[in-house]
This record gives C-alpha cells, structure tokens and sequence, in this order.
C-alpha cells in the first residue's frame, strides 16, 4: 500500500540515506538560473570561489583532481589504507552477511552486491531455501550483464511490482548513482524488460502502479513541471500504449511545493486513490481521488495519516484539539477512515509520548499492528489488535531486543497474512534476522550474522549529559572494557541531529575492523533535531534553533574529555550530510574539542543552499536565508563564519560529483576558501559516481569509510598500543 505517510517518510529520508529521482546537470542548471535572477542572491564577485559551482566544469574538474591526487597521495597509498580498505571490503563483500528479503507473493526478494557482481544482482527465493544456510537464489536481475550488454554503468535503485501477481514492476536506474533515474518496466516471469513498456528517461520521478495498463507518474515533463526543490510538481495518470505527452494531469502544485505524488491502495475490499502535496518536510497535504474529485482528508498540516482498510491512521507533530480532545505531539491515533471522510472525528490514542519514548515507526500486519517504540533511544516492539466483540484495542508486548539493541520490523505482508520479519542488533552484537507469525508461529531466527570482529574486549554503555540549556542529552560509548581513564585514547564521535532522523545502536564490521580494534573508542551522540525523542526533539533545534544541536554535540565531546575518556588531542568528529553541517559548525565554533573533523557530502554554504541542487527542499528545517531568516542562518553557515588565523583542526573534506541532492559544490568551495586563508590541513576528496550516499558498489563505500578512519587515525593516534586481537 502507499500512503501520504509513506511517502512523505521516503521524501525526508532522501537527505539522510539516498533514494531516486532530475538529471543532475539538468538540476545544476535550473538552480543556478534560479540564483541568477534572485534579487537577494550573492553576486558572483562577493564569492570567489562560485566558479567550483559548475559542476562539470573544466576548471572546476582540473581542481577536483588535482585535490583528489594530493589527497590519495597523503593518505591512500599506505599499507595501513590498503589493509583498513581490504577489511571492510571483506565485510561488504562477505557472503555471510543477512540478505535483506522482501516478501512479494511466494518469493522472498533480495538486491546483492558481492566481488563477483558489484553493482549487483536482484534475485529471490522461497522461505524454504531461505532457511537453508545456503539458500539457492535465482536470478531476476543482473545489473553487471546489463551494463556490459548496454555499456552503461546502472545503479539498482529499487522496484515497484504491481500486486496481486508481482509479474510486472518499475524498476529504477540511476546512470551514476544520484537521485535521478531511468525508469524501466521489467516481466519477471521472462526477466526481460518489457518492449514498448512503460519508460521514463533520467529524472527526479516518482511513479506508482494503478492496474497493468495505468500508472501515476510525476517526473520531468517540461519547463515548469518541475518544484523549485527539483522534484515533480505534476502528477499525471499514463495509459498504456500512449505517448507521455497525452498522459492526464490528476493534480498540479505550486513551484514552491516540494513535491507531487499520487499512489493506489489495491487492497481488495478497500481500492482508494490519493494525492501527496508535499508542502515541505514536515507540511503536507492528503487528497483522496474519487473520479474527477479530490476529498481532502482534514488532519493538520504537521501530521502524517495513512488508510489501511478500515483504519485511519494520524500521527501529530504538534498538539491536536478535535471532538473536544487534545492530543499530543507525537502521538498515534486511530479511526475508521469512512467515518472520518464522512465528518466523524473520534480517535483513540494508540500511542502517546512521555519524556522518555518515542514512536519510532509503525507498520501492520494482515489482523495486527506493530508499534516500535523507542525508550531512551532503546527498542521495544509493543502489539496492537483492532476491536473484536469487545470493542477495545489489545495490546501486547512482542519481546525479543536485548539490551542495548534496535529492533526493527523489516517486512510484513499486511495483505495476506500475520508474517512478520525483524531485524536486531546492537553495536556489539552480530545482526540476527528473525520470523514469526503473530498468534500462531513463534519467532524463529532465520539468519544470524558471523561475528566480523572480536568484540569481547569492548563494552558497550550509555550516558546522558547537560547541554548549554540544561536539556538531557544521551549518547553511547564502545570502549576497551578495561579502559583507563587518561585522555589518550582516539575517539571517534559521530552525530547528524537533524530532519528527525535518530541514531540508534547497530553492529559495523566496518567500524568494528577499523577502529575499535584499532584501540578507538566510538561514540554515536543523540543530539537534538533527531527524532530520538519525537517531535518535540527534532522541533528542539529547528531553524534559529539549530545551534541547540551544535550546543548539544558539544556537550558530549567536553563530557568526553571531562570523564578521562580522551582529550583534545585525541578526538575526532564525524558527520555527513545534515551531519556535514554540524561538523562546519564543530570546526568554526568549537575547533579547541577536535583533533580532527571528517565532513562529508556536507551542507556548508548556508547562504546559497536554496540555489544549489536540492537545497529549496530544506528551509523548512533550516529557514530561508534569502529572507530576514538569515539573521540567524547566517550564525551557523560555516562558508561565511570561517576566518583566517585560526586554531582549526585537521579537516576531510568528502564529497561526490554526482550527489544530486546536497551536490558537490559547498564541499568544494569550503576547502578552496580554507586553503587559501593558509590552512594547510585541509584535505578533499570527490568520488566521481555514487550519488549523495557514495556507494555505486562496495568497492567504493570501502574506499570512502576506509579513507575517513585513516585520516582521523592518522591525525589522532596514540603511541599507547592497541588492545590484543
């Protein structure tokens, strides 16, 4: 099913993870022309550096590769960087990690990437197989043979397959690994791409099946179809056998929109047709389409609701009063979704937050719903059953989290049965994959993760500290169990704080191989503008409330230093993304905490973001710094705080040519800035393909974590030897 919390969930987790959708020069060239004619836009001399914002550009490429080659040379050619990238390597490209399954009909369906197939292979098999150690998989999709055969270098960004039968999905293709891609229709049963199917070419789009002659599409159909954040602002219905110029126009946005989509529920019994107008981030709208018209489901800007048979889900970002009831921000709510449409306004309260839980997600199951919940940034899965003759909703609690852990629901198949998938794990527990059936099969794990580090010398603990403003702040420490308190160890401390994403505890052989057994300590900080604690802990560090997540990582690295855990000297940060822009604001306001700072595909150029890529898509979580919001904006752009003669640390600028989001050019611009005040510490490396989360293959993700730990090792180690193996 697809729903307007689904998808406004999938919009948002495009900054922190990496999803599809506008040809990246295409992009490039509607943003700086949005910049040109923008009355309050930098003008070109007041920036010396805006020539890197080509990003194709001959000189702006020359720079790149000469930074890349000073950069490989400085700290790629080592024994050490061959042996830390060959170990993570080992990890991503082992067999025995956990295929991720998704159940479609009576397959299990799984995207792999080993040695012999890097750019992958999606393939499936039965549950019978699966439980064998191991399962023999038959191939749907070999990206590397259709990449030989069409001399393309494809992404597998995902399929959409059309229910009940699954013979028929939209497979998406990004041509180097960015948000936009090529879409393509594809028969499984005859593992062929369909001739004169539905196709679209290299763009943002966003598309859903209707039945197997229609489909909602919203994607790069001329000047003007497209928002001023670079994602569709047209969604149309497409025949089969048409041009897509004839396709009709179901809802158009406005420019200032995010983004326009519309999905089809095919549940038998309940078919329902909607429309997402998605205002920003966190405002959206919901329109159901019955024939020509569009029924707006009247819930606040801030909630997200979705249908699911007879149930209306709501879940509030702020405080609700409706039927004379205030509900609080982040809670879940429930109805019966005609009564609603029809005028009626009863809730009931699935879910309510206190000081210390969080909804983290939800997900049904054919007769159930589970609730993950999460408890001072720890797991806890909790049941809930709609009324039966009593007319109450049951709950109960669905065990299975050790301490320390997150336990996530992976799969369901919330048409047809009560099968459920989780996935568990913690920082130094091996992930384990676990089936059951609620009421009538116990959970079993299915698969369980080698160990792919020794981690018997490490403990894992958790510890809260008083921000600036006295807010309790948590993070978690892996550290030697026999530690000594002296200041000299090497800590990593890595953080995002933002768009309500949390950070939670999960097992890395990657950091595991090099770092922890490297002697580092590693530390996740849960500071404000996540979703660890909810609404009201994002909405914490919103806009001119941003430096509270500054302020906050901050208080975990003086409360580092302050219990003997490390020093100065000795700790390193790390963040990309959102969290890129925390580790600017880290170098240019707290450069005495750090010894080293890694900032990657980063937001630094707080005053032209708007105009760069993607960038429009985000004011509201940072405000519009072409408006009087950059009176406070402007305190935390790392571009224009940082100045010459300054005690900053050792800096890793990482960054990709083909992030269509954030894009390579702020990146590019703070290192150019930054060497040219006469910092010689500042050091950048562009991978060419790879999109926002650069990772085209295994090869280069390994190449990518394994020059991060070797420039913070190298800048941070300790002459204390490390723990034994």
């Amino acid at each position: 099913m697809s729903s307007q919390g689904l998808f406004v969930k999938s919009v948002w987790l495009m900054l922190a993870l990496g999803v599809t959708l506008c040809d990246m020069n295409d992009a490039h060239a509607k943003a700086s022309k949005t910049a040109a004619s923008s009355p309050t836009s930098v003008k070109a001399d007041d920036d010396p550096y805006r020539w890197l914002e080509s990003i194709q550009g001959a000189r702006a490429m020359a720079w790149v590769k000469r930074e890349n080659a000073v950069t490989a040379t400085r700290f790629m050619e080592s024994a050490g960087f061959r042996h830390t990238r060959d170990q993570i390597l080992q990890v991503m490209d082992s067999d025995t990690r956990i295929p991720d399954v998704q159940r479609m009909g009576n397959w299990l369906y799984n995207f792999w990437r080993d040695k012999s197939h890097p750019r992958g292979i999606w393939r499936r098999t039965t549950l019978e197989e699966f439980r064998n150690s191991q399962p023999r998989w038959e191939t749907v999709l070999d990206v590397d043979a259709l990449n030989q055969a069409e001399g393309r270098r494809w992404v597998f960004k995902g399929a959409q397959c059309l229910q009940p039968d699954y013979q028929r999905c939209l497979i998406s293709l990004s041509p180097d690994g960015g948000d936009a891609v090529a879409v393509r229709e594809f028969d499984i049963p005859g593992k062929t791409f369909v001739e004169h199917g539905f196709e679209l070419p290299v763009a943002k789009s966003e598309v859903d099946w209707i039945d197997q002659d229609h489909i909602y599409v919203g994607t790069d159909f001329g000047p003007g179809s497209m928002t001023a954040s670079s994602y569709p602002r047209i969604v149309k219905e497409w025949t089969r056998g048409s041009p897509l110029a004839d396709a009709s126009t179901v809802f158009a946005g406005k420019p200032t929109d995010l983004a326009v989509a519309a999905s089809h529920d095919p549940t038998p019994g309940y078919a329902r047709d909607f429309v997402s107008v998605i205002k920003d981030f966190f405002h959206s709208e919901l329109y159901q389409r019955k024939g020509g018209d569009l029924v707006k489901v009247e819930v606040p800007a801030d909630a997200t609701a979705e249908a699911h048979r007879e149930w209306l889900l709501v879940q509030t970002r702020s405080t609700w009063t409706v039927d004379g009831k205030t509900f609080p921000s982040g809670a879940l709510l429930v109805t019966r979704f005609d009564d609603f449409m029809a005028g009626g306004r009863h809730f009931i309260v699935l879910f309510a937050p206190d000081q210390h839980t969080a909804l983290s997600s939800y997900v049904w199951t054919r007769h159930h719903l589970i609730l993950n919940i999460l408890d001072d940034v720890k797991s806890r899965l909790e049941v809930v059953t709609p009324p039966g003759k009593d007319g109450s909703w049951r709950r109960q609690q669905l065990p299975g989290a050790p301490a320390m852990s997150t336990i996530s629901v992976v799969d369901t198949d919330p048409e047809h049965s009560d099968e459920y998938w989780l996935g568990i794990t913690g920082f130094l527990t091996p992930s384990s994959l676990v089936r059951g059936v609620l009421g009538s099969v116990a959970a079993e794990t299915i698969k369980q993760e080698p160990t792919l580090f020794d981690a018997s010398a490490f403990a894992v603990s958790q510890h809260f500290v008083s921000s600036k403003d006295g807010t309790r702040v948590p993070y978690f420490e892996i550290a030697p169990k026999e530690m000594k308190y002296d200041g000299s160890h090497p800590t990593l401390l890595y953080g995002y704080g933002g768009f309500e994403v949390s950070l939670l505890p999960h097992y890395s052989g990657s950091i595991g191989r090099a770092w922890l057994q490297r002697g580092g300590v590693y530390v996740v900080a849960n500071i404000r503008g996540g979703g660890e604690y909810g609404p009201r802990w994002h909405q914490a560090a919103l806009k001119a409330h941003r430096p509270r997540a500054y302020e906050d990582f901050a208080a975990v690295a003086e409360d580092l230093i302050r219990r003997g855990v490390t020093s100065p000297r000795h700790l390193g940060a790390e963040g990309g993304s959102n969290g890129g822009l925390l580790m600017g604001n880290m170098l240019t306001h707290y450069p005495h905490l750090f010894g080293a700072i890694s900032c990657e595909v980063p937001l630094l150029d707080m005053k032209r973001y708007i105009h760069l890529s993607a960038g429009a898509s985000w004011m509201a979580e940072y405000g519009n710094p072409d408006t009087a919001d950059w009176s406070f904006i402007k305190t935390f752009s790392p571009y224009q705080n940082v100045k010459a003669g300054m005690p900053y640390p050792p800096i890793l600028f990482h960054t990709t040519t083909s992030d269509d989001r954030v894009g390579p050019v702020q990146a590019r611009k703070m290192a150019a800035k930054m060497q040219a005040m006469g910092y010689r510490n500042v050091w950048f490396y562009e991978d060419l393909e790879g999109g926002h989360g650069a990772a085209a293959d295994n090869k280069q993700t390994a190449l990518r974590h394994a020059l991060t730990y070797e420039f913070l090792w190298d800048q941070l180690k300790t002459t204390h030897p490390p723990p034994p193996p």
